[in-house]
């Protein structure tokens, strides 16, 4: 794994990114958070909810096709091990972590998890899983909105401050 295969991977992880920001903030990406929110009423208002879910499929399946290729080109080889519970439930936490519905929370929820399990590791090799637990519960109790939350919380907090 050199550094033109970082650079690659990187590059279409940003190019993702900047395409996925753009449809969450275009009108497609708006009646997209209509049927999250209240389907029945985007459907009693005309919009097509059926086919806005089938694209939206869509596009994160080819999104998730375009990771397993880069895996797959970046590697030589993807074994069972990726599709194990244990690779899934390291993503989620991260999500999680990051703050779920947050296109920047996927950025952040890795970089935490991965510190994380770098400072537990080396101070509690037999506990680390036990620590992750621990935040994520916290998180999930104390932060609905992840990382990310509390950072918009402590930034409306100072802005509404004479």
């Amino acid at each position: 794994f050199g550094k033109t295969a970082y650079l690659y991977c990187l590059l279409v992880l940003l190019l993702g990114w900047w395409l996925v920001r753009k449809m969450i903030y275009s009108p497609f990406g708006t009646s997209l958070t209509g049927v999250r929110e209240n389907s029945l009423r985007m459907h009693a208002i005309g919009a097509p909810v059926y086919w806005r879910l089938v694209l939206v499929y869509t596009l994160s399946a080819t999104i998730a096709g375009v990771a397993g290729g880069l895996i797959t080109q970046t590697n030589q080889f993807v074994g069972l091990n990726v599709l194990s519970f244990e690779s899934a439930g390291e993503l989620l936490v991260m999500l999680i972590l990051g703050g779920v519905g947050r296109i920047y929370g996927a950025f952040v929820g890795p970089v935490v998890y991965l510190i994380a399990q770098d400072f537990l590791a080396k101070q509690f090799p037999e506990y680390w899983y036990f620590g992750i637990g621990t935040m994520l519960v916290l998180v999930v109790m104390f932060a609905r909105g992840g990382i990310l939350g509390i950072l918009d919380g402590a930034l409306v907090k100072l802005r509404s401050r004479p």
